[in-house]
């Protein structure tokens, strides 16, 4: 038998190769696919069957891709959709590979047709689950696709999937989420990367309800919606092709660079570290540190915008597989050699002031002409603390904020360790603020008495 739990960095996204009799079943592939293919050769597989357990927002499927390199048939969920590929899975459906076989359990709530997939062992008894959007380790899907007025009606749907679909299964099923810690899927999903049901009716907060109208009122929520999930949606539906199938981006000289950013639909991308981009960066370009680029580059890099990349000058190999995952492919070169090149050309750079946590504490006790600026999210808000006096603006709700912060006091950005601050101060020198300071470290050393934390 073969398993495989497949991750995704940044995008907290899990897919699974389940393989029996030398035939292999995907769930919810990735864009690229090539580690699919290599552990099917590996084992000596052959992929027969893609499954997908819902129509995907957050990240490019690569079932269609797998089907031009394997000939696998294709099964998808939310059948109301109008797909341009593979077949609607139906319910009950059996999918059978070697001496082991996979249900399809219809599991509404995430989405209206979302399915979840149990895998049944050689003597019939029911091993895993594969549960999608529907059900996660420590939380549950999101149900606000449709919409405010529909929230009620989703979340009673999804509260009826898990209470009599999945739960039933057995506390000793394995519970194969399509999602771990960190997915916009979800808003409080647990660093366990193992769960099993039993565990989940234990530990789960989302669980511990009493009844259906109060797992309703707790999980109708609307949470963010980033603005590259309607473009993966459209994407989706109609298959793209893998990232492998795409054009390398060119490696550019200083001069070739510069020329491709003159053009107004160009975004400037810089992958580094943020003390780096602090010290010197290209000016007008957006920083988000190579790791963060699955959580924020599709809120503030538009899909229509071509992207140019500067990281330390190499090959931007997990960059360009990262943007790609999200759909941004038309990323038109990298610039060689870095910002080393940049600067022996002779170009123009700019520098961010950075402090320390203790320094800034420092300043606000002995000033009055200061602006804090937190970037953190609410949750981190209620499990961390707050800073007293501080403006909380979400780094990602930023743009659509920045009239509410003064162009002429000097601005201090905290978020817990000075990436997301850098993202943020980044957005803002784009917009002609001058007087930024990015604050290095997390709450720890915090210790002001005129912004305590609270």
């Amino acid at each position: 038998m073969l398993f495989e739990k497949i991750r995704s960095a940044g995008l907290a996204h899990y897919s699974y190769m389940i393989g029996a009799g030398n035939e292999a079943v995907v769930i919810d592939p990735r864009r690229d696919i090539d580690i699919y293919l290599k552990k099917a050769e590996e084992s000596d597989f052959s992929i027969k069957t893609v499954l997908e357990t819902h129509r995907n927002e957050d990240y490019l499927i690569g079932s269609v891709a797998l089907k031009e390199k394997t000939g696998a048939d294709i099964w998808h969920a939310d059948d109301y959709l109008d797909y341009q590929y593979g077949n609607p899975v139906e319910k009950g459906q059996i999918f059978k590979f070697g001496a082991l076989k996979i249900k399809a359990l219809h599991t509404p709530g995430h989405t209206p047709g979302s399915f979840s997939y149990v895998l049944y062992g050689y003597e019939g008894e029911p091993l895993m689950v594969f549960t999608g959007d529907a059900l996660f380790a420590g939380d549950v899907g999101r149900v606000d696709f449709l919409g405010e007025d529909k929230l009620n009606e989703t979340a009673g749907q999804l509260y009826d999937s898990i209470y009599q679909k999945i739960l039933p299964l057995g506390d000793e099923i394995i519970l194969c989420p399509a999602h771990g810690s960190g997915s916009v899927c979800a808003s409080g999903i647990a660093q366990r990367n193992w769960t099993t049901i039993g565990i989940e009716k234990k530990l789960n907060p989302r669980l511990q309800y009493e009844d259906r109208q109060e797992f309703i009122e707790k999980a109708g929520n609307m949470l963010e919606y980033p603005p590259y999930f309607e473009k993966m949606e459209e994407m989706n539906l109609k298959g793209v092709k893998s990232s492998e199938q795409l054009k390398k981006p060119a490696s550019l000289s200083v001069a070739e660079f510069q020329n491709l950013q003159q053009d107004k639909n160009t975004i400037v991308l810089d992958t580094r570290m943020e003390v780096s981009y602090a010290s010197a960066h290209i000016p007008g370009s957006i920083s988000i540190w190579k790791e963060g680029i699955p959580n924020f580059a599709g809120w503030f890099i538009p899909e229509d915008k071509q992207i140019l990349i500067v990281n330390e000058g190499d090959y931007p190999e997990k960059e360009i597989k990262y943007l790609r995952r999200i759909g941004l492919d038309n990323i038109k070169g990298y610039l060689s050699g870095g910002m080393i090149a940049w600067h022996m050309a002779g170009k123009k750079s700019e520098s961010i002031n950075t402090v320390t946590v203790d320094k800034l504490c420092t300043i606000i006790d002995n000033s009055n002409n200061f602006f804090v600026l937190d970037v953190r999210s609410q949750d981190e808000l209620e499990g961390e603390g707050e800073i007293q006096n501080a403006v909380n603006i979400h780094l990602t709700q930023l743009p659509e904020n920045i009239s509410r912060l003064p162009e002429d006091w000097e601005i201090y950005i905290f978020c817990g360790s000075g990436l997301r601050s850098m993202v943020a101060a980044s957005l803002l020198k784009r917009n002609n603020f001058q007087k930024i300071n990015v604050v290095l470290g997390g709450l720890m050393g915090w210790s002001s008495t005129t912004c305590p934390i609270v």
